[in-house]
This record gives structure tokens, sequence and C-alpha cells, in this order.
């Protein structure tokens, strides 16, 4: 066999192995490292990442000095992580402090300067947020992970349920009985209903299983189908 078709096997396999490592040492750190990024979490997932890069590409490397590499990594992540949940000092070390931005409706200068925030970055979340007054914030935190929290001020922030003494009912999440034509029967079970109930509901709806995309209940025993409208057009573009 050609010796560039070898290689180019090769370098697939390790793509493949990479792409596994990365994958279970993922699954061990927590959610945590996909959605928050603290500075330590953010070293720990680029030299992962350029293990596993390495790992994939260098043909003259070998693959257990990559999944070494990439498994202590993910090791200290992972025990870095235990340890930040039981001791205050340790979290505050390696994930830092909550930064003051804004109190009580002054833009606190000396700690722009300090987390090296622009004014510019902060309007910027400002509107994000939905904020393009400043001074309707009371309170704006600069988080570990980089982004900014805000307090409006008391005449700021939208009424409540509890404010206009207005009842909801109780709600939480849906289940999703059907999903894209498959029945959830762990679902069901759940929820003590059975196959027999799902389909009664569905013929009485004027569905076939098959032609469902989605099927849920809420709290309430609403049930709701979206149907998989195959002959429905759309536009790729709201323009």
């Amino acid at each position: 066999m050609d010796k560039e078709i070898i290689d180019l096997l090769d370098v697939v396999l390790r793509c493949l192995v990479s792409l596994v490592v990365l994958f279970l040492v993922t699954k061990l750190i927590g959610k945590k490292q996909v959605s928050e990024f603290s500075v330590f979490d953010y070293v720990i997932g680029i030299s992962i990442g350029n293990f596993a890069a390495e790992m994939a590409l260098n043909l003259d490397s070998k693959y257990a000095h990559g999944i070494i590499a990439v498994l202590v990594f993910g090791f200290v992540a992972y025990l870095v992580s235990i340890l930040t949940l039981k001791n205050l000092k340790i979290r505050k070390f390696f994930m830092g402090d909550p930064t003051v931005l804004i109190q009580n409706g002054k833009i606190v200068y000396n700690n722009l300067k300090k987390a090296r925030f622009d004014i510019n970055d902060l309007l910027e979340d400002c509107r994000i947020n939905g904020y393009f007054d400043v001074s309707e914030i009371d309170y704006a935190l600069l988080e570990a992970n980089g982004q900014v929290s805000f307090l409006p001020k008391p005449e700021n922030q939208p009424p409540t349920n509890k404010d206009l003494k207005v009842k909801k009912p109780q709600t939480g999440l849906c289940a999703n009985l059907i999903v894209d034509g498959n029945i959830m029967e762990d679902t069901l079970k759940t929820l003590h209903k059975d196959k027999d109930w799902l389909l009664h509901e569905i013929k009485v709806n004027g569905y076939k299983v098959e032609d469902v995309l989605l099927a849920t209940l809420d709290m309430q025993e609403k049930f709701t189908v979206y149907e998989k409208n195959v002959n429905l057009e759309g536009h790729d573009t709201l323009g």
C-alpha cells in the first residue's frame, strides 16, 4: 500500500482515538468545563486540545504519550473541581472572585482597571443584557467566568406575579413522549402511562405516530403534538 495512504489512514485513526479520549475526559471533568470557563478551566482546555491535536497530526509521536498527557491534565482538572467544591479558599485561588463593576449605580473605575475591563466592554455587556441606559443599573458584577451579571434598580425591575398578586399554576418540564416518530417508553413508565394510552391520544388528535415530530405532556396533563410538516415550505433566513 502507498505510504501516503498509510499515513492518511494513520491520521484518521489518531483523530478517532483523540476524539474518544477527549470525550471521556470531558465526561470525567463534567459539564461545568464545557459551559463555564474560569482562567484555570481555560488553561486546562487549551492544553488538552493541544495535546489531542499533537497526538492526531504528529505521526512521529506515540499514541500512549498523547493519551497519558490528556488523561493527566483531565485528572488534574477533575481533582481541582472536587477540591473547589469542598474548600472555599482553594476555590477562590483557582476560580477567582466576582469583581464589582457598578455599585449603587456608580461605575467603579478602579475595579475596571484591575479587571482590565474597558468601559466600552461594559457598555456592550449592558446592551447585550437589554440595558441601553447605564443609569438603570444598580449593581454589575464581573463573574469568574468572564460574564457580567446585572441587578437593575428597584424602579427598573419588572414586576413579578407576587407583586401583581397573580396566582399561576405550578409549572415544570414537559415530558417528551414521542421524538421524531419514536415512542419514549421509559418516559411513559415514569409518568405511569402506557403505550395504549399514548396511541389513543395520538389517534384522538388525528395523527399517526410516524407523522409526529414531537409529542409532549406537561404537569397539567396538557398533551401537545407537533407534526413533521414535510410539505410545509419555509425560508432559510428572515431577510
